[in-house]
């Protein structure tokens, strides 16, 4: 697609860690991702729930977790009470359940605020990653490496692959903010 496999890679990875914090976003359902960031105390090791449990959605308002090791029913429970979650998680012995309580409207104003913090973000690391581009393609010039003519299409295919993921981060974080209002 381009001839700066570099940047563009560099900006695909932004918007790859965009949809990761905005997966991590509660919309009023229930959603594994939720739990990504959470982690536990298995035997001295910080593991993240998804790999020493089974989670599923029964319904779209709550999780079931099921360790493998019974002994980490407390841990998980604990982790999850420490987390921001601002959940409270059903401990019944077996498994743990954590039931997600619609949204307010106040709480869905802050998850689009939220969103627009994190798109921000992510547009700020893609000009970054422009700016980085340019002055590399700037040194190879006054280096005498490429031509003024290579260094102006150079600048130009830049800006147009930075235009194109500000776009794409746009769409994200607009399908997302749909997401958080609509429910």
């Amino acid at each position: 697609m381009s001839d700066y496999p570099e940047f563009e890679n560099k900006m695909k990875k932004t918007c790859d860690a965009l949809n990761s914090e905005l997966a991590a976003i509660r919309a009023g359902r229930a959603n594994t991702a939720v739990l990504n960031p959470i982690q536990v105390d298995y035997y001295g090791v910080a593991t993240p729930i998804m790999q020493v449990a089974s989670v599923s959605t029964p319904d779209p308002r709550s999780l079931v977790i099921q360790p493998w090791d019974g002994s980490l029913l407390k841990p998980i429970e604990k982790a999850i009470l420490a987390s921001d979650l601002g959940i409270n998680p059903q401990n019944d012995g077996r498994m743990i359940r954590l039931v997600f309580p619609p949204l307010t409207e106040e709480r869905r104003k802050d998850l689009v605020k939220q969103t627009k913090k994190y798109a921000e973000e992510a547009k700020v690391a893609i000009r970054n990653i422009r700016r980085d581009a340019i002055d590399k393609f700037k040194k190879q010039q006054k280096a005498s490496e490429i031509t003024e003519d290579d260094y102006k299409i150079a600048e130009k295919d830049i800006q147009k692959l930075t235009d194109d993921f500000i776009k794409e981060i746009d769409k994200i974080s607009e399908k997302k903010e749909k997401e958080l209002t609509e429910i």
